[in-house]
C-alpha cells in the first residue's frame, strides 16, 4: 500500500522524498504549507504533535497495522528498518549510520537553519550577530564533513540513511553562502549524490502546491 508523505519543500521534507525514491516505496504527497500555518491544523497535529514537517503514515506498519511517524530522523530509521535498505544489518556498521544521522539532526540542520533565519532579516543590526555566529558554525560543520569524506565515499562507508539526511541540507549550500569548491570532498560527494536518478527524483517531486 501507499505511504502518505506529509511535507513541504524544505531540507527536512526533501530528506524523506529522496529516501522514499531511493527505496522504491510507493508514496503520495500531502503538502503541508508551513508558510500558511497548515502545520498547526488539528489533523496534522495528530500526526506530528511538534507541528513540524515531515510526517508519514504507513498503512502497512508493524504487524500490518497502520502507523504514523514524525521527526525526519525517526522517519528515516523507520523506513530503513522496514525495508532493510540503506540500514546495515551489522550492528557495528549501524553505529556509523547513527553517528552521522545524529550529526545532521543535532548540528547540520539546526545551525544552517539559523543562517536561513538571520539572512532573511531586513534590519542589518538584527542580522549581523546571528549571521556571524551561525555561518561560522555552519562552515565548521562543512569542514567536519569534508574531513570525514576524505577517507570515505559516503558518510557511513556504504550509502546509507545518513547520506539522505545530510544531502537535504547540503542542497541549500548556496543559501548558506558556502562555495563547495572550498570543501572538495563534500563537493565530490554532493555531485555523486545528485547524479543518482532516485535522488534526482526525490528533489524533483512537487512539495509545494501549484500557484
Amino acid at each position: 500500500m501507499t505511504i502518505q508523505l506529509h511535507a513541504f519543500d524544505t531540507p527536512n521534507g526533501r530528506k524523506i522524498s529522496v529516501a522514499l525514491e531511493e527505496m522504491g516505496l510507493p508514496y503520495d504527497v500531502h503538502v503541508v504549507d508551513i508558510t500558511k500555518g497548515e502545520q498547526f491544523a488539528p489533523a496534522f497535529a495528530a500526526l506530528s504533535p511538534n507541528h513540524k514537517i515531515p510526517a508519514i503514515v504507513d498503512p502497512e506498519g508493524p504487524a500490518g497495522a497502520p502507523i504514523s511517524v514524525f521527526e525526519s530522523g525517526a522517519i528515516l530509521l523507520y523506513l530503513g528498518m522496514k525495508t532493510g535498505l540503506f540500514w546495515p544489518a551489522d550492528r557495528v556498521a549501524q553505529v556509523a549510520v547513527l553517528e552521522w544521522l545524529m550529526f545532521q539532526m543535532g548540528g547540520f540542520g539546526p545551525m544552517p537553519g539559523q543562517v536561513h533565519h538571520f539572512i532573511a532579516l531586513a534590519d542589518e543590526s538584527d542580522r549581523a550577530y546571528g549571521l556571524k555566529r551561525y555561518m561560522a558554525e555552519t562552515r565548521r560543520l562543512y569542514g567536519v564533513m569534508d574531513r570525514r569524506l576524505a577517507g570515505h565515499e559516503f558518510f557511513a562507508g556504504e550509502l546509507s540513511l545518513a547520506d539522505f539526511a545530510i544531502v537535504g541540507w547540503a542542497w541549500r549550500h548556496e543559501r548558506h553562502k558556502v562555495d563547495l569548491a572550498e570543501f572538495p570532498n563534500v563537493e565530490r560527494w554532493y555531485r555523486q549524490m545528485m547524479a543518482r536518478p532516485a535522488t534526482t527524483r526525490g528533489f524533483a517531486v512537487a512539495l509545494r502546491r501549484a500557484a
